[in-house]
């Protein structure tokens, strides 16, 4: 609910709103800067101390131990006294263990009812048609690094054509660079080895990637030849493969890639936009920068946009697996089957047992940023986190990189590390990103457009040349269903090429970072 308070002082009059989400909350979130000693109107509550805006105010007093409440769901435990009142944050707030409870007789919303039927209003989207059947939202062709030491090689290729080298193939999207920061001392067959041959493979097949080029250095333990055995890639043929230590030099390496890129060019323009059902549209889904306001416009906004989709048949893929820890329980009382209730549960207790081991917590999770943002705790974060995924059922759980292929709403185990996150995503298939952001990113990605959604209109304002889409109006009173429909059709129109701000500055070379989750050799 959201209440207006007023401050009379003098002869001016100042209002204020004060956002309580859920009746079960004993905490409102303060709506702009408030001083200290304001009374909210219609109410007896006095601010104790100044509360910025977007951060917690206790609506009443709360005991050391007290569960607090925000989105009717635990964000917490007061660690001393709290007055009615009272800035709630990380000086009387902590995220202690405690069960969280999957059947919805607990408490919070009902679990997702089984899957509608599909809506017969699909607005469909112009895309790239791929032998395979899938549909990219760009037609790039990407030039691949198999280890560090061609990273240098690999992207000077591909600048090459970022001059007017392109006009002649005006299908073609882009020449793009995929680098890394491995490809060597692995064990050779080990699950890094392994988990990066995925990745890349994801890359080399990817539905917005029309052709490629492989560079490596010759001597790697990621050698291209294994990379690409028995590659099933989107009906494209095997790619060539150049390393440095065959042509003799950089040089030469480079003058190679360039000419392999031109030959696969007039192939490559061949590929035209078509209209495509919104069935091929695979969505990342991923937060970056997040504050408070966050879980309250930006993320269940692209929610909302979210169930849409997938009533129209779309994919969109929740990831980030630290980041919803405090929420799981909520996705896991919409999964379809035990066995993907059970799955997420198991990715949930490796990562407890993945940060014990390297003696960190999942509770250091909230940054720096978040913090200021008014977010105190990985649950409070998490529980807004998880509002972009909607309220459609929880279909699939699957592995980092793994291929996409059960349709709706799934989740793929990640690190809550941006570019290491969408990286596994769109390796994964997603063939477009909706990034939200409260603090403000310069995330993108360059094998898939991504669309940046602001938490506040002052933060779009601020970052325009940045931003996307302002989610700060529903916040200002605009429903949020319309705004919903506002924002599907902004990515609708970005999977039909419209730029995004990233692409038109040429962001997104360095986001490409596959996990390495072992020790390197």
């Amino acid at each position: 609910m959201i209440t207006n308070v007023r401050l009379h002082e003098g002869s001016s009059e100042t209002t204020y709103r004060l956002i309580q989400l859920h009746e079960r909350d004993n905490v409102g979130i303060a709506r702009s800067a408030t001083p200290p000693g304001m009374v909210f109107q219609d109410t007896e509550l006095r601010s104790t101390m100044f509360i910025p805006p977007g951060h917690k105010v206790a609506l009443n007093a709360i005991q050391q131990g007290e569960s607090v409440f925000r989105y009717g769901q635990v964000i917490g435990f007061a660690t001393r006294p709290i007055e009615a009142g009272e800035h709630v944050h990380t000086q009387n707030l902590a995220a202690d263990p405690f069960a969280r409870p999957v059947s919805a007789s607990s408490g919070g919303p009902d679990p997702a009812p089984a899957p509608s039927n599909r809506d017969d209003r699909d607005t469909g989207f112009e895309g790239f048609l791929r032998p395979d059947g899938r549909v990219g939202t760009r037609n790039l062709i990407a030039v691949v690094a198999t280890v560090n030491c061609s990273a240098y090689t690999a992207r000077a290729i591909a600048h090459h054509f970022q001059g007017g080298q392109l006009r002649a193939y005006p299908n073609v999207d882009g020449v793009i660079a995929i680098t890394h920061a491995f490809g060597c001392a692995v064990q050779i067959g080990g699950e890094d080895y392994q988990l990066l041959q995925r990745t890349l493979r994801g890359i080399l097949r990817h539905p917005n990637i029309a052709a490629c080029v492989v560079v490596g250095l010759g001597c790697e333990t990621n050698q291209a030849d294994a990379l690409l055995t028995d590659l099933d890639g989107a009906g494209k043929n095997t790619p060539p493969a150049i390393t440095i230590q065959d042509q003799g030099s950089v040089r030469r390496t480079i003058s190679a890639g360039v000419a392999a890129v031109e030959a696969v060019l007039p192939q490559a323009n061949h590929h035209i936009r078509t209209r495509q059902p919104m069935s091929k549209l695979t969505i990342a889904l991923q937060c970056g920068g997040s504050d408070s306001w966050s879980g309250i416009s930006a993320n269940p906004l692209l929610g909302r946009a979210v169930d849409l989709l997938v009533r129209q048949g779309g994919t969109a893929v929740l990831a980030e697996t630290p980041e919803i820890y405090g929420a799981e329980h909520l996705l896991m009382r919409r999964a379809v089957s035990e066995r993907v209730r059970q799955r997420l549960a198991d990715l949930i207790a490796w990562w407890e047992a993945y940060t014990a081991r390297n003696g960190v917590t999942l509770d250091n999770n909230p940054s720096v940023g978040n913090k200021v943002g008014g977010l105190t705790t990985i649950y409070e974060k998490s529980l807004g986190a998880v509002a972009k995924g909607g309220t459609s059922p929880l279909m699939d759980v699957l592995d980092y990189a793994q291929p996409i292929v059960v349709p709706g709403f799934v989740f793929m185990d990640s690190p809550g590390y941006d570019p290491v996150s969408v990286t596994g995503q769109v390796a994964g298939g997603c063939n477009l990103v909706c990034f939200t952001t409260g603090r403000g990113s310069a995330f993108g990605f360059c094998a898939a457009p991504s669309l940046k959604i602001a938490s506040t209109t002052e933060l779009y304002a601020r970052m325009e040349e940045d931003m996307d889409f302002d989610a700060g109006q529903v916040l200002d009173g605009r429903d949020m269903d319309e705004a919903a429909n506002h924002l599907l059709a902004e990515i609708i129109a970005v999977a039909s090429g419209k730029r995004t701000k990233s692409e038109a500055q040429g962001i997104g070379e360095d986001e490409f970072n596959p996990w390495n989750r072992s020790g390197v050799l």
